[in-house]
């Protein structure tokens, strides 16, 4: 399979997201206003009856990705319908159970690196002979020397990008499983080869209204029954449809592939 050895062009992808999303929202508001609502009624869901709502929120969540992913990386209207997209987004067929197994194999590869990654920073952290007990008691000076306290910040950091770089390489799953009628996990990775710098600064910018929730929470604001229903609400309304519109716009510059075979002119 060959992909287009041009640069991403960052300005026409995040100009087009939020057009995109509002075109998302016209033809698939069923799947956002089902999986916010689906997602807002876990504080009120009785204990026994949690498997019952995570079974839910899961079918909610492959729906709505779905259909705004077939919304995203189409032309028009006709072409998510010739994807499969179903009345006011809601269908559950082939692309769906797709995506799962797709994003099944990338979380249990970033489980995998995940896991690794932690078991080294533990045993860097083991060696460099701390004062444990100045730790637990927040004496910062009487911890270790400054450049050992440095090198390990250093280190913590690079470890925590390479995870957010693989997450962001692995972004285009979705995108090229529906696109690509077949599922895509770790291949995506080659999509996203050339294009990761701005890739990543693109996902960045559209994170805003996560990281506005985050300030919220941070300032005891989202506490409570309240506060997850505007995670819900604003995740599934607005976050996940501006961040599936932006990667629409994205793939649909790097992936030589018209949906379901072909080529781009």
């Amino acid at each position: 399979m060959t992909h287009k050895n041009t640069q991403l062009r960052l300005g026409d992808a995040l100009s087009a997201a939020v057009p995109e999303m509002i075109r998302g929202w016209k033809a698939a508001w069923g799947a956002v206003v089902v999986g916010a609502v689906v997602w807002s009624v876990r504080p009120f869901v009785a204990d026994g009856l949690v498997w019952a709502w995570m079974l839910a929120a899961t079918v909610a969540m492959l729906v709505l990705t779905g259909a705004l992913t077939r919304v995203a990386i189409s032309d028009d209207q006709s072409g998510a319908k010739g994807l499969g997209l179903g009345p006011v987004g809601l269908q559950f067929a082939m692309p769906e159970l797709r995506l799962a197994g797709a994003a099944a194999l990338c979380a249990v590869f970033l489980a995998m690196i995940v896991s690794v990654v932690a078991l080294v920073l533990l045993a860097v952290f083991g060696m460099a002979g701390l004062d444990a007990t100045a730790i637990q008691a927040r004496e910062w000076a009487a911890v270790g020397p400054a450049w050992k306290l440095v090198l390990l910040a250093v280190l913590t950091v690079g470890v925590l990008f390479s995870v957010a770089a693989l997450v962001v390489r692995l972004s285009l799953f979705a995108s090229a499983t529906v696109g690509r009628g077949h599922m895509v996990s770790l291949n995506s990775m080659a999509i996203t080869r050339k294009v990761f710098w701005p890739l990543f600064a693109g996902l960045i910018v559209v994170a805003a209204p996560k990281f506005v929730l985050i300030g919220l929470w941070a300032a005891g604001l989202l506490a409570g029954a309240a506060g997850w229903v505007v995670w819900a609400v604003v995740l599934n309304m607005v976050q996940g449809p501006l961040a599936i519109a932006y990667l629409g716009s994205v793939y649909r510059q790097v992936e030589f592939q018209t949906p379901q075979g072909g080529a781009r002119d």
